[in-house]
């Protein structure tokens, strides 16, 4: 199966510091793929990486396929007259139709999308009005609405309550599974995404370890890239990476 995207050996440096080193990887086509790390781990530099927004220093990078990008925040003030069915249409890039589409397909395209991401309930409600996890889904819907392969999202579950968080990666496992959109989610915490991940790309120290999360999150892979002792414990269901006295990730 040909790659979506694949990155041999790049490293990234900024400030004159090295924030990737030597990154290999590949996103195959309907792969759910989790990118974990720390903060300040290098995860938001990766996904510039592939969006191609950001340079890189050394290696190779290869996109062959439409990309649509979740950013972590919609800033839009409450009191903004913007409906949810007018970010959607926002979406639309006639470019990637190849001619600018009528209203009524337009209409039809976005009422499809809101649809899909389960948004269609409060389509003409205020965009500034909506909880987090709804305009999560209206934003999941923007940037599905110019049929993209690979689906990247910047931290989406972040400032999300336990059940709305459940409710985003519940939609996107079904985009994978029955749309074949590679989904690329970056996240602080793995365990909610430990149901759905096919692979995760695991970020520490500028340096990656990717493959099947059970190969991944063990105490010597991990060790490799942080450089000293890591300890994963497993505890009721749940998955934490102690890597030193101030650094725990989930």
């Amino acid at each position: 199966m040909t790659p979506l995207v694949q990155l041999d050996n790049v490293g990234v440096r900024l400030g004159g510091r090295d924030v990737l080193n030597d990154v290999s990887l590949t996103i195959r086509p309907g792969e759910f793929t989790g990118l974990i790390g720390p903060n300040g781990a290098g995860k938001t530099t990766l996904l510039r990486v592939i969006l191609g927004l950001q340079a890189t220093a050394t290696g190779l990078v290869g996109t062959h396929a439409s990309v649509g990008y979740v950013p972590q925040k919609l800033l839009i003030e409450p009191d903004m007259p913007l409906r949810v069915r007018d970010v959607v249409s926002l979406g639309i890039d006639g470019h990637k139709f190849g001619i600018r589409l009528p209203s009524r397909q337009r209409r039809a395209l976005v009422n499809e999308m809101l649809e899909a991401v389960g948004a269609d309930g409060y389509a003409d409600a205020r965009v500034g009005e909506l909880s987090g996890g709804e305009q999560q889904r209206v934003m999941i819907a923007h940037a599905l609405v110019s049929r993209p392969k690979l689906l990247l999202l910047d931290e989406p579950l972040a400032s999300l309550d336990l059940a709305s968080g459940h409710g985003i990666v519940d939609l996107l496992n079904r985009l994978a599974r029955d749309e074949g959109i590679a989904i690329l989610l970056s996240a602080h915490d793995m365990n909610p995404l430990l149901p759905v991940m096919d692979r995760i790309i695991y970020v520490a120290g500028g340096r990656v370890a990717v493959g099947a999360p059970d190969e991944v999150v063990q105490s010597d892979v991990l060790a490799k890239l942080y450089g000293h002792q890591v300890d994963v414990i497993r505890v009721h269901g749940r998955i934490l990476v102690v890597a030193g006295a101030d650094e725990l990730v989930g």
